[in-house]
């Protein structure tokens, strides 16, 4: 039996964070009901939006939505909302990513719904929190989740400009928050039998993932300096570039104790005797000089050549992977990164494996893709016919636009 058979979520949400947490209940195993508007969810054609291109296939929007049921609706429509609150009123969470104002405008904020269905888990991802001056602004991932929280400035070398993350990554770190609070107030229902709201925002997971840095300065008051790939506060903890032009990290995290492995292995013992590079303090003044005889070592072997020197040392390090590097990275197929994912009657399978993961394995209740995405609304005569509403009804709201 899968780890959350049973369990009805209603989502209502567009674009990554809040549908991306949906996908990651629907992997293991919910019934996710995905309501969106008439039109569908705007991730859909993800790639129009963004460029102008023409191409109707989303695999991010299929990453997120797959094995989920879709119900498209005007919920600005009274008997679109009503249609909304019969759903709800069968779901175990309701689970959304709109902003705080709409949803109290239409009836669907946390306080309304809880005084309703006290057993509901309400689960509430925005962009800024709930409260607060900015609770309603607009906040895509990179927005709230990068530049607002203190992680791009950060990431940006001194005198450099700020970096362009990859898109999506704040919305998917924030999804898999969302999840951890969603099953925490499952858990606690399962103890007490009341449900609860649980809320995070792209802001607040921002913040905690630069955790180390804003605890120092909340802590003692201070914080150092931006970290810089070619002034680091340990050189032996830094990105370095091969002969062939690949990267790879150097993870000497523990100074004194990896240095004698380090220098082995690149061959160079006069590092060794020399006395800028002496002590752990030593190499952190001396930085720069360090940095700059490591890179003209590095560039002595390819990276291949380099991972089996590493390994007969007993170096820690990592590849820098590119995406096409994933595909053909033993540890990455081995981890279980790729997933097959059911596909429609007919439609062919391009590859070997067709999908990401979600980042989660299970040992006796096994996860993964139940289905492929959803058409738009394919789901809605079923779901409205399993709660008592018949074809002359639909046919009525449909007549009404309510129903597309």
């Amino acid at each position: 039996m899968s780890l959350l058979k049973g369990i009805r979520v209603v989502e209502m949400g567009l674009w990554v964070a809040g549908p991306a947490a949906g996908g990651i209940l629907a992997d293991w195993g919910a019934e996710v009901v995905k309501i969106e508007m008439p039109k569908g969810d705007p991730m859909r054609k993800l790639f129009g939006a963004l460029s102008g291109s023409k191409e109707d296939r989303c695999p991010p929007f299929d990453l997120y939505n797959r094995g989920k049921k879709s119900v498209a609706l005007d919920v600005n429509h009274p008997d679109g909302m009503a249609l909304v609150q019969r759903l709800v009123a069968t779901a175990d969470v309701f689970l959304t990513n709109m902003r705080p104002q709409f949803l109290e405008r239409i009836g669907l904020d946390h306080a309304t719904l809880l005084a309703k269905h006290p057993r509901l888990v309400y689960a509430s991802l925005t962009a800024y929190g709930l409260e607060g001056p900015d609770r309603d602004a607009p906040g895509y991932d990179m927005a709230a989740y990068s530049g607002r929280s203190g992680l791009a400035e950060r990431a940006t070398p001194p005198g450099a400009s700020p970096p362009v993350l990859p898109g999506g990554l704040g919305d998917n770190v924030t999804a898999i928050t969302m999840v951890s609070g969603i099953m925490g107030a499952l858990f606690h229902r399962e103890r007490t039998g009341q449900g609860q709201m649980v809320s995070t925002s792209l802001l607040r997971t921002g913040i905690y993932s630069i955790g180390m840095d804003v605890a120092t300065r909340v802590g003692l008051g201070r914080i150092a300096a931006a970290p810089s790939r070619t002034k680091p506060q340990n050189p032996l903890m830094n990105s370095y570039c091969a002969s062939d032009g690949k990267w790879f990290w150097i993870v000497g995290a523990e100074s004194e104790r990896h240095w004698p492995g380090i220098v082995a292995a690149l061959g160079e013992a006069a590092l060794m005797a020399d006395e800028r590079f002496t002590t752990p303090r030593d190499r952190r003044r001396n930085s720069e000089a360090l940095v700059l005889a490591i890179e003209a070592l590095t560039a002595r072997h390819t990276r291949e050549e380099w991972a089996a020197i590493f390994r007969q040392h007993d170096v820690w390090w990592a590849p820098i992977n590119s995406v096409d590097d994933l595909m053909t990275d033993a540890q990455v197929l081995a981890s279980g990164a790729f997933v097959n994912v059911p596909v429609h009657p007919g439609q062919e399978v391009p590859e070997s494996f067709n999908g990401v993961a979600t980042p989660v394995d299970f040992s006796a209740t096994p996860a993964g893709p139940s289905g492929p995405p959803p058409g738009v609304g394919v789901d809605a005569d079923a779901l409205f016919k399993e709660l008592g509403i018949d074809d002359a009804e639909l046919k009525r709201l449909r007549s009404a636009a309510v129903l597309p």
